[in-house]
């Protein structure tokens, strides 16, 4: 599975910005995580995949610190693009955290439909 992080207009990468403010412990963990997804697509152990809409998808990731959430879009069989990330603190997943990640789908959607 390719992993591939959203690049926002302004060129910034806000998934990576966001685990590289992590502490040292939970990069570690994230990036291993995403590592094994890379390697081992979604028979990766320890990381759960949860639809959210549509294509919106999210891995989740636990922490000693604490859950973490990435949303993603699979664009195709072997192609994972990295919406939003996001530190677990509530049951229910923040409605403006679901709204960052759906704007972005969209951006990345119509990306690949004016490839094709």
């Amino acid at each position: 599975m390719k992993i591939e992080f959203f690049i926002t207009d302004s060129k910034k990468n806000p998934v990576l910005e966001f685990i590289n403010k992590l502490e040292k412990k939970d990069q570690v963990k994230i990036f291993g995580s995403l590592k094994s997804i890379q390697e081992l697509g979604f028979e990766t152990p320890r990381v759960e995949f949860r639809q959210i809409d549509g294509k919106l998808w999210e891995i989740k990731i636990r922490t000693s610190s604490g859950g973490y959430r990435i949303f993603y879009v699979t664009v195709s069989r072997e192609q994972m693009i990295l919406l939003h990330a996001y530190q677990k603190k509530s049951q229910k997943t923040p409605k403006k955290e679901i709204v960052v990640a759906l704007k972005r789908l969209k951006v990345v959607l119509e990306d690949e439909n004016n490839k094709s």
